[in-house]
């Protein structure tokens, strides 16, 4: 017969699991909805230039990223409940900003809503999971991004039904999702935060001390550009909404079937999964370089290679971070790990929109030096 306070740890540990894969559906299909046809919206329906589409997609990721590693470590203090309150809530306003935008500045402002919104809601969802108990932690995590690729797969042709009532419709729908998954952060259980101010200045300089995370941290920069940048590059290659949107939800189908077997006898804690993920997103956009729009099929198992790349790397850097955190330090932890991957893909989106700007030859280039980022991520990282 289990003892009281493990079947107290297991049942907290289930609702919390069952709250972050409902909160996980209503999140993903709001942004993937969007997200996936912004890229068309803003270069068709707007007329701007691959370079002010990286621009907006820039800040967006660097907003984000970069106030992650303050963030990371409020989380530790507000407690990871509120915290993702406040995110979902920041998203909605910025999705909801993002359908009325027709100017830079319109649009930029809805960037920064929607990159604070995200850097406020993953180290809070991930801090919620990385505190179930450690039997369960694997399992949790599976179901949480799986659902979040299951709904990758869902969102976008959603989004573009919803498209023919105009993008402002499918932004606000998303806006109303968002404020839906922030009232489902009321039902997980409270937490004790370390509420002292010192702690969030300690949290960040725990991790900077912690020599060998931070050099994990610095292998693995290259995994956020990685994972988002088959969404910019597809569209801007010629492909059209409807082709993009298959390739975007097999993707995502593959990344969730793959949480199974990465769960199973707890693989995402190996450090060979992590370097395959690496060379299956080396292979994605070395594909990628040979397309021009028509080749539909090679496009399909570039799709099939990132999906692999992305169900591997996203719990193998979880684990890892798990693992490694001292109790109550996760989100300092992981917005150290995201600060430094956000950055990375901030300042490539920024260049890789310039040289999809000029020329073939510039196209082929920026998706060569991705590869080559995915490759030396591969070589250099190292395990635990």
């Amino acid at each position: 017969m289990l003892c009281p306070v493990l079947m107290t740890a297991r049942h907290s540990a289930r609702r919390v699991i069952v709250t972050m894969v409902a909160l996980q559906v209503a999140a993903s299909l709001g942004y993937f909805s969007v997200m996936t046809h912004l890229v068309a919206h803003l270069r068709h329906d707007l007329g701007l230039l691959a370079g002010t589409i990286g621009l907006v997609l820039g800040v967006r990721l660097g907003v984000q990223y970069a106030l992650l590693l303050p963030v990371g470590a409020i989380t530790d203090t507000l407690g990871a409940r509120r915290t993702g309150a406040i995110a979902c809530t920041t998203r909605a306003l910025g999705f909801a900003l993002l359908g009325t935008a027709e100017g830079l500045t319109t649009l930029l402002c809805a960037a920064v809503l929607v990159g604070a919104g995200g850097a406020l809601l993953h180290p809070a969802a991930q801090t919620m999971l990385a505190g179930v108990t450690p039997s369960r932690r694997s399992a949790g995590f599976a179901a949480y991004v799986a659902t979040q690729h299951i709904g990758t797969v869902v969102g976008p042709p959603i989004g573009l039904a919803l498209l023919t009532f105009g993008f402002a419709f499918v932004a606000g729908t998303a806006a109303v999702l968002w404020a839906a998954a922030g009232a489902l952060f009321f039902l997980l259980p409270r937490h004790d935060p370390n509420s002292a101010p010192r702690n969030l200045i300690a949290g960040i300089r725990t991790v900077l001390r912690d020599r060998t995370f931070v050099l994990f941290a610095l292998a693995t920069a290259p995994t956020t550009l990685l994972a988002n940048h088959i969404m910019t590059a597809v569209p801007l290659l010629g492909f059209s909404r409807g082709t993009a949107t298959l390739s975007f939800s097999v993707l995502a189908a593959v990344a969730a079937a793959a949480q199974p077997f990465v769960a199973a006898h707890h693989r995402g804690e190996r450090p060979w999964v992590l370097r395959l993920g690496l060379l299956c997103a080396a292979a994605t956009f070395l594909i990628l370089t040979s397309l021009d729009g028509t080749e539909t099929n090679l496009l399909m198992l570039a799709a099939v290679l990132n999906g692999i790349a992305n169900g591997l790397i996203q719990p193998a850097i979880f684990q890892r971070a798990a693992r490694h955190a001292p109790a109550g330090r996760f989100g300092s932890y992981y917005g150290v790990l995201a600060f430094f991957s956000g950055m990375f893909a901030c300042a490539g989106d920024l260049v890789i929109g310039r040289l999809f700007d000029q020329d073939p030859t510039g196209t082929t280039t920026a998706l060569l030096a991705v590869s080559a980022f995915a490759l030396i991520a591969a070589v250099t990282t190292r395990g635990p």
